[in-house]
């Protein structure tokens, strides 16, 4: 069920409002320091995978096989450290920096997508009365 355009205007304030208050906080809910970090990683992997070249030509161009596996490993283990720096940056979402201070943000839809809704309607039982109740009822149909 999507937001209302009214709670869609709260939600905005409140979070610019945390920008304003706590900025290091937003900035890790954004997760900005964690794609800084990613950025970081690839980088570096870049290089050691143009080192892990480097070391395998010159096992090769030398006929040494010990070097050239070495160099291998080396490529190896960067490119494995780069994907995975790279596919957890595309998991936490668009670049921050896009003007917006929310824009980091997401809202992720969940619940009962393919099952029918049933309408809510607040009862005065507690949580762990309903719960009973439930137990109860699984109880009596005679099974799981």
């Amino acid at each position: 069920m999507p937001l209302s355009e009214e709670e869609l205007r709260l939600l905005e304030q409140m979070e610019r409002a945390l920008v304003e208050e706590d900025p290091k906080l937003a900035s890790t809910l954004r997760g900005t320091a964690f794609r800084r970090s990613a950025r970081r990683r690839a980088i570096i992997a870049g290089v050691c995978f143009a080192l892990g070249v480097a070391v395998l030509m010159t096992g090769a161009v030398s006929q040494i096989t010990v070097v050239g596996v070495v160099g291998f490993v080396i490529m190896l283990v960067s490119a494995t450290v780069a994907l995975t720096a790279l596919r957890g940056r595309q998991v936490h979402g668009p670049d921050p920096r896009s003007g917006h201070p929310s824009q980091g943000l997401t809202v992720i839809e969940g619940g009962r997508s393919g099952r029918s809704r049933r309408s809510r309607r607040p009862s005065g039982r507690s949580f762990m009365e309903r719960m009973d109740e439930r137990w109860r009822r699984r109880r009596s149909d005679g099974g799981w």
